[in-house]
């Protein structure tokens, strides 16, 4: 499966909690033999994660089009985006007319992940109703007691655990499959979401298509994706329905469908 990505859907650089530059994140996904990058920092609303304001996320397309064109030419490009947060009412933190500017749109809850069953279950489905949204991120927010990183080892203690949200899992899978939406594989080892029992299960949902995504905060962490890669393969999981096979305007050609 690693073999067949050609790109990585959902990466971070210090435009907002990543530890490396734009250019260092571009060149090491180049490296990694890719055809493409999908650049998805945080949206406002993620103040402890610098997320973009409108204002800095258009900053930021224009240094993305500085960054391709000096990539004409090597078969590499970047494809603009954003990790857009999910409010409680399900609706996505960006101007709708920006969104509609960016090439892959990744929606993921950060804030209110105890919320009761009902309400959560509701709340993703309206963003999945939302036709800016292409692929669901992390979708049960669960962490995981693994050290990630030097500055997360820096903070001292051992990182915690954060069990998963509650939601009707067949509804919003369903839901994400009817919409024509993705099911993000996040291969962070601190997140590995979906849990495994809730990806064999949504392996199972007709028309349902994934994503396999390193969520790389830094170079090193571009590497991740082997995680995901093994996990979508031990769920049944084909190539054909991950998305980050296809190549670029493939891809694209999806995500104008939303």
């Amino acid at each position: 499966m690693r073999e067949l990505l050609r790109g990585d859907c959902h990466v971070h650089t210090d435009w907002s909690d990543g530890g490396d530059t734009l250019e260092a994140m571009v060149a090491a996904a180049a490296a990694q033999g890719h055809d493409y990058v999908v650049l998805t920092d945080h949206s406002p609303r993620l103040t402890i994660a610098h997320g973009l304001s409108p204002h800095r996320l258009r900053r930021q397309l224009d240094a993305v089009a500085a960054v391709n064109e000096a990539l004409a030419g090597t078969g590499f490009r970047v494809l603009t985006g954003i990790e857009v947060d999910i409010a409680p009412d399900g609706s996505l933190d960006q101007e709708p007319d920006l969104l509609a500017q960016l090439d892959v749109v990744v929606g993921s809850v950060h804030s209110e992940l105890r919320m009761d069953r009902a309400k959560m279950t509701r709340r993703l489905l309206t963003a999945l109703a939302d036709p800016h949204l292409d692929i669901l991120g992390h979708c049960t927010g669960r962490k995981l007691p693994v050290v990630t990183d030097a500055r997360h080892a820096s903070r001292g203690g051992a990182p915690r655990r954060r069990a998963p949200s509650s939601f009707d899992v067949d509804a919003v899978f369903a839901a994400a499959a009817r919409h024509g939406k993705a099911i993000e594989i996040n291969s962070r080892p601190d997140r590995l979401d979906p849990p495994s029992n809730l990806l064999r299960k949504a392996a199972k949902v007709d028309g349902l298509r994934f994503a396999i995504n390193s969520d790389a905060h830094a170079v090193a962490q571009l590497g991740w994706l082997p995680h995901g890669c093994a996990r979508a393969e031990a769920a049944g999981i084909t190539p054909d329905r991950i998305v980050n096979t296809l190549p670029a305007d493939d891809l694209l050609a999806w995500t104008r469908t939303r």
